[in-house]
């Protein structure tokens, strides 16, 4: 990461072996301003007129769809993410993405992005593959909405939020440090927060998970996965593909 500051984060632990050096030093040299939100704070808001794509370098952001006083979180960015890249083809977002804590961003104009696929056929493969694992995570997270009751939805979470932060090297023992509220997990889930609550205090009960002001402390992560039916494969890992 040090020699690619700004960009050191993409992929990691996915495609990013298999790039080459000359298309990770272009991906830096692509990299423009650096923008820091505070929390809550909108990066770019549904349906606004994109010209840049922003990669998150540090902090955690949300993809959120709000409608009168109901949001819902539909999505979830972490370090290495492009988190409005879909922008770049559909122009605008149907969808709102928002700073959860601090975050620290680095903007990529379309320009760039649109030359790189004219004239680098492997680094825009890797965007394609960012996007494309978008989606993936998406998939997965409408399949444990349907199946999945509250406790497990909430420990599938923090175990797709370690598996990702675990990539870019982020990731720590027994904790995911995460500044969620209840109301976060309560719109992540599908529930009110009374529901997630009691949720909570399920894992807690199980002794699976303990979640305090929206870190999660857990002693055995094999269990807490095989609770959560968290299969990995999903995420494309270098060590799946």
């Amino acid at each position: 990461m040090p020699q690619h500051p700004l960009t050191g984060s993409f992929l990691a632990g996915r495609l990013r072996h298999e790039m080459t050096r000359d298309d990770l030093d272009h991906l830096e040299a692509m990299a423009g301003d650096c923008l820091v939100l505070g929390d809550r704070e909108i990066l770019a808001r549904r349906g606004k007129e994109l010209t840049r794509a922003c990669l998150l370098r540090e902090g955690l952001m949300f993809r959120t769809i709000a409608r009168g006083e109901r949001r819902s979180i539909v999505g979830l960015c972490v370090p290495g993410d492009f988190v409005d890249l879909q922008g770049f083809a559909l122009r605008r977002l149907d969808h709102d993405i928002v700073a959860v804590g601090n975050v620290e961003l680095v903007e990529v104009d379309h320009a760039a992005i649109g030359q790189a696929f004219e004239t680098r056929p492997a680094l825009a493969r890797a965007l394609w593959f960012a996007s494309l694992l978008d989606a993936a995570v998406h998939r997965r997270w409408i399949q444990m909405l349907e199946q999945h009751d509250a406790p497990r939805r909430i420990a599938h979470i923090y175990c797709e939020l370690h598996t990702r932060l675990a990539f870019t090297g982020r990731a720590e023992d027994g904790v995911v440090r995460a500044p969620f509220t209840q109301f976060d997990l309560a719109d992540m889930c599908g529930v009110s927060a009374v529901h997630a609550n009691r949720a909570v205090a399920k894992l807690r009960e199980m002794e699976l998970a303990e979640i305090r002001r929206g870190t999660l402390y857990a002693s055995d992560w094999a269990n807490l996965k095989h609770y959560a039916q968290f299969d990995p494969a999903y995420l494309f890992g270098a060590d799946t593909m």
